[in-house]
């Protein structure tokens, strides 16, 4: 497989002259390895949305290290709060310099052990994972759709297996009922759902969902009682309980997120699946679920 280094050098072309904004650029995470490798493609913009202005910092440092002619911004971004969301889309909306985002990266994820709420009163997971990247995304479209060469990469990972979206409980009930991985894995499986209506409402060539590694697990190492629950959880397509997923290296990891973001033969698959960077099976169980939810609420005029 190819790492996101090579993959710039390949996809140089279609890099150059964008304007890029991501979610989620901690030091050590996919997205500030994506951002610093993408940078040797000379983009014209790299935005860095973030909560963390000073560990954004950083990152806007290991850029101008890679590519000091690259132009950086950072945006203050709290995805658990949904006026942070909305504030952080006006002052996207209101920039003259860049008039148009061509590429959209929604990497941000987080993975919560105990249960809260955000100030709007959603479980924290669902609001950094799904509801907040679902907001912004809407509230800055037009800025998206005035790219002639307009990319939504919603990151996702294969812990979407460890649920369906809860539509009737979506917030669980408290600690509880409260569970870490399945409260996760929902959040996964949205990120697929809202990949799927995206690509049906905005046409050809624009949205696009990269597996990445499974927890997006590169900040830190997992410990083996967390693994061993995803063992349990998990499992394989062999009926294997005793199963531990692999963990690519960061710059194999984030290969997915640069091929999503860049190869111009994916536009014959808007709305894919991506897996090791190649178009990968649709997730018909996860899809199907939604659909049959949403069309039981319907019929029964919810």
């Amino acid at each position: 497989m190819s790492t996101a280094d090579e993959l710039v050098v390949h996809y140089a072309n279609y890099i150059k002259g964008k304007a890029i904004i991501i979610t989620g650029v901690s030091p050590g995470s996919l997205g500030a390895y994506f951002v610093q490798a993408i940078a040797k493609g000379r983009p014209a913009w790299i935005i860095l949305a973030t909560r963390d202005v000073k560990k954004a910092q950083q990152t806007e440092a290991a850029i101008a290290a890679s590519n000091p002619d690259v132009k950086t911004r950072i945006l203050p971004l709290d995805l658990e709060s949904l006026q942070s969301v909305r504030e952080a889309a006006a002052i996207v909306n209101g920039w003259s310099d860049i008039p148009v985002v061509d590429v959209l990266v929604n990497n941000a994820g987080k993975l919560v052990n105990e249960y809260g709420v955000t100030v709007d009163g959603f479980e924290r997971q669902l609001a950094t994972n799904h509801l907040g990247h679902f907001l912004f995304t809407n509230l800055i479209m037009d800025k998206i759709l005035a790219s002639s060469a307009r990319r939504i990469v919603n990151v996702s990972s294969d812990g979407h297996r460890l649920s369906p979206f809860r539509f009737e409980g979506y917030n669980f009930g408290g600690d509880n009922d409260y569970d870490v991985l399945r409260a996760y894995g929902q959040t996964k499986t949205a990120n697929i759902l809202f990949s799927t209506s995206l690509a049906k409402r905005l046409g050809e060539n624009t949205v696009f969902l990269p597996l990445a590694s499974i927890l997006e697990w590169t900040s830190y190492s997992p410990s083996p009682f967390f693994k061993g629950a995803l063992d349990r959880v998990l499992g394989n397509v062999e009926g294997r309980v005793d199963y531990s997923p692999d963990i690519l290296p960061i710059e194999k990891g984030t290969a997915t997120h640069v091929y999503a973001a860049f190869d111009p033969d994916l536009s014959a698959h808007n709305g894919a699946y991506l897996l090791d960077c190649r178009v990968a099976d649709p997730l018909t169980d996860t899809i199907n679920h939604g659909r049959q939810v949403l069309s039981r609420r319907r019929s029964c005029g919810g």
